[in-house]
């Protein structure tokens, strides 16, 4: 079980209805990827077709995280440097820790 520090419960970032949007679409599209790889599977598609497709979906993934990182930093990140709050860097090197686990 994660502790209050490590999952931030309490703090919510509001998000706009187009950036809401921008990420639910992109979501929709991920999803859409993974229900295709399932079929491929199920349909027996060759190994290396399968494979191609998990790593488009691989980058897909980490292109959406990269868009909400880089939103993290304008908007949470700047928000919190100045008002004073420097346990915002604390947070950003943990989660580059995570980001660059293997």
């Amino acid at each position: 079980m994660e502790t209050k520090e490590a999952c931030n419960c309490g703090k919510k970032t509001h998000r706009g209805e187009e950036e809401r949007k921008i990420i639910a679409n992109r979501i929709s599209r991920i999803e859409g990827q993974l229900k295709g790889i399932r079929r491929m599977v199920q349909e027996d598609a060759y190994c290396n077709d399968v494979l191609v497709q998990l790593s488009a979906v691989e980058h897909s993934v980490k292109s959406l995280a990269n868009h909400i990182l880089e939103n993290h930093l304008y908007s949470c990140v700047s928000r919190d440097l100045e008002n004073g709050k420097l346990e915002v860097i604390d947070e950003l090197i943990a989660l580059f820790k995570k980001f660059n686990k293997a």
